[in-house]
């Protein structure tokens, strides 16, 4: 497999050109490929190296989230012209051979917080090793897993007119209450933006226009979807001559929802990739965001604990199939049920953050209250977690997560 893109993890983000944190159309292209083409691109973990493998969590704490996300990229693909469907062949997702670690984090809410911000609300970190296709944390006992690897982010350059229809409908949000923290949208920001190959004054002025990379929009982006692996395959979106894939964010494993917001098993990794065209494809099949076919690999856990929750919050307050606060509650009484067997709150919150954790909608229509439901996979523990007349087993060994030090 041709390496197109290869990246330097013991060098800045900012030196290297075949890097950009920012969306912007005029990003030049970091190389050109042939529809049918295979190659391999390589990618550093979302920060861009800010977080260590130690046991402190303060650059969890003090990590700057105006840089990321960093992304490989942007990739010209031949005879791509806005309308098309860029069609994304993930042949295979893999580890970097020199990083061989990968990072969860709980973010403090000063500092954009998670799902659960208000009953987390503090910095945390576990740092994961891999064993192949398994990994397990020295801050979190008697858990092991086979990862889903993926890509966290990956998508197409936005045309001037998209850019500036994300950049009204955001700036239009973020208006409503300017000072609440987390934000209500990350809005652009020259002076931490990496704009590529673009230099100069035309890097200068595109950096005050160009999209942060954090939420997931019409052309793809950040969707964090755990099952976009290897076999899996994206249709995207073209809006600019060329297309201009980029991606990065790449996942060891992750929970449905990635719910304390560094969710994931962040990781330095490489996608081997092929690319086709189908000209005119998004009208043909009427498509304003991507759509994702699943890939015939998974892991093979069938046994689960699914735990429940209704559009109730935690104070009792009713709401009308609100299926965000149902998945809330799902959450916290899974949580709840963990912490039962010996696990901290902020241990049990990162296991659903990283575990291949199923989360659904099971209910929509039955008012006043939606049901979401949490499938946790029993065989990742190394013991029973099932309930029994017995009760709770404790798990043993291991230290809590990482705190600020």
């Amino acid at each position: 497999m041709e390496t197109l893109i290869k990246v330097d993890l013991k060098s800045s983000p900012e030196s290297q050109d075949c890097i950009h944190n920012r969306w912007h159309p005029d990003l030049p292209m970091v190389a050109y490929v042939k529809p049918g083409a295979e190659f391999r691109v390589e990618c550093i973990d979302w920060t861009g190296g800010q977080i260590n493998n130690d046991n402190s969590a303060r650059d969890i704490l003090e990590v700057d989230l105006t840089k990321v996300h960093y992304l490989s990229g942007p990739i010209g693909v031949e005879g791509a012209e806005p309308g098309d469907l860029l069609v994304v062949d993930i042949l295979d997702v893999g580890v970097l051979e020199e990083s061989q670690w990968g990072f969860t984090g709980l973010f403090a809410k000063s500092n954009g917080g998670g799902f659960l911000d208000n009953h987390y609300p503090d910095a945390r970190k576990a740092c994961w090793d891999f064993h192949g296709i398994y990994t397990s944390s020295r801050h979190i006992p008697s858990v092991e897993f086979a990862g889903i690897m993926h890509p966290g982010l990956i998508g197409c350059l936005p045309s001037h007119d998209m850019l500036s229809k994300w950049n009204k409908r955001e700036a239009e949000l973020y208006a409503t209450n300017p000072d609440r923290v987390p934000a209500l949208a990350t809005l652009p920001y020259a002076p931490t933006a990496h704009m590529g190959k673009m230099t100069g004054a035309a890097a200068a002025t595109a950096a005050g226009e160009a999209a942060r990379t954090v939420p997931p929009r019409e052309h793809g982006g950040n969707c964090d979807i755990k099952d976009l692996t290897r076999g899996s395959k994206v249709y995207f979106p073209v809006y600019i001559n060329g297309g201009g894939l980029s991606m990065g964010d790449i996942h060891f494993s992750q929970g449905d929802g990635e719910i304390t917001f560094c969710g994931a098993i962040e990781m330095a990794g490489y996608l081997d990739l092929r690319v086709s065209l189908i000209k005119g494809g998004m009208q043909k099949y009427g498509v304003l965001n991507p759509i994702f076919q699943s890939s015939p690999m998974q892991p093979n856990y069938n046994k689960h604990l699914i735990f429940e929750g209704i559009s109730v919050d935690e104070t009792g307050k009713q709401y009308y199939l609100d299926a965000h606060v149902a998945y809330r509650q799902a959450c916290l009484n899974a949580i709840e049920y963990m912490k039962k067997f010996g696990y901290t709150g902020e241990q049990a919150y990162a296991i659903l953050g990283t575990a291949p954790v199923q989360g659904k909608i099971s209910g929509i229509v039955d008012i006043p209250n939606a049901c979401a439901t949490l499938y946790l996979p029993t065989d990742i523990f190394q013991f029973d977690i099932t309930p029994n007349a017995n009760g709770p087993t404790k798990m043993v060994g291991g230290t809590d997560l990482a705190v600020v030090v």
